[in-house]
């Protein structure tokens, strides 16, 4: 579902040097690496670009949007913390990709989206309900248009979800068993560095259903185990969205997870969706109620 590391730095690099100019003629006659050049707000993001090696990628021909921060944007960030981003060029890719969409997206389109994916592969919050804002940020200036894109001017540096899968698993404290089947299937590393992946996790209280003494059976038959853990995982990202407008999604497993959607809840075979798009750095996670069998 995402574009190769390739196509993705191509397409990002020709999409953030959308710096401040006046609107109308002049700017589209511009292509963005022109007027990128002739930026004067925009210097430390024009740095980041440099710093991950897009200079030469800003020739796509787009549309692309791009929530663009400041220099004030950035100098919010404590210096060491940025220098250490820019020294990290795949950190700083991650970071970059994540203020870049696809397509011409104006003022008008932004205010009647709910979020908005991104080049990163995950996806920007856009709230409306003081000003706009995408994420934590506020749109400062929109509409600034060049000959193959459009940006909006951000006050603040849009931060994507860094942990893989497994990490945030781990910091969220509830999913101490699955993490324990993982390790005894060996799928740690799959699920950490594999991907991109949709997880329906189940929680502790989710296999505390299962009687102790089957659930230790389990653990134990790491073929048995490892069916039943990757009945859990859908290759690619599927948000709730767009899971809901399925009959059912394809599992690693190789068999399918009945999906319903019944009084504004995601059900999955019998278990219930108990909170949704739970962001990674290598896929989503949706947190359910019941452990699901093959």
């Amino acid at each position: 579902m995402w574009k190769s590391p390739r196509g993705r730095l191509a397409i990002l690099a020709a999409a953030i040097a959308i710096v401040a100019l006046p609107r109308g003629v002049a700017a589209q006659e511009k292509n963005i690496v022109e007027i990128a050049q002739e930026a004067g707000s925009f210097n430390t993001l024009v740095a980041a670009v440099e710093a991950a090696g897009l200079v030469e990628a800003l020739s796509a021909p787009g549309p692309l949007t791009v929530f663009a921060p400041t220099d004030e944007a950035f100098a919010k960030i404590p210096q060491a913390q940025l220098n250490a981003i820019l020294a990290d060029k795949e950190l700083l890719t991650s970071i970059l990709t994540y203020h870049v969409v696809a397509g011409r997206v104006t003022a008008n389109d932004v205010v009647n989206l709910d979020f908005a994916p991104t080049l990163n592969g995950q996806r920007l919050d856009v709230s409306t309900s003081h000003g706009v804002q995408v994420d934590e940020a506020n749109v400062v200036t929109t509409d600034i248009m060049a000959s193959n894109g459009v940006i909006h001017v951000i006050d603040a540096v849009l931060v994507p979800e860094t942990r893989n899968i497994a990490e945030v698993a781990r910091e969220a404290g509830s999913f101490g068993t699955l993490l324990t089947a993982l390790e005894a299937a060996d799928l740690t590393e799959t699920i950490a560095g594999g991907g991109p992946y949709t997880v329906l996790a189940p929680t502790d209280e989710a296999f505390a259903k299962i009687p102790a003494e089957k659930l230790n059976a389990i653990l134990a038959d790491k073929e048995l185990l490892t069916q039943i853990l990757t009945y859990h995982v859908v290759e690619g990202v599927a948000y709730a969205d767009q899971v809901a407008r399925m009959s059912a999604v394809s599992t690693l497993n190789g068999k399918r997870v009945h999906v319903a959607s019944r009084h504004h809840q995601l059900h999955l075979n019998d278990a219930h969706v108990v909170a949704a798009d739970i962001a990674a750095s290598n896929g989503v996670i949706h947190v359910i109620d019941e452990v699901l069998v093959p």
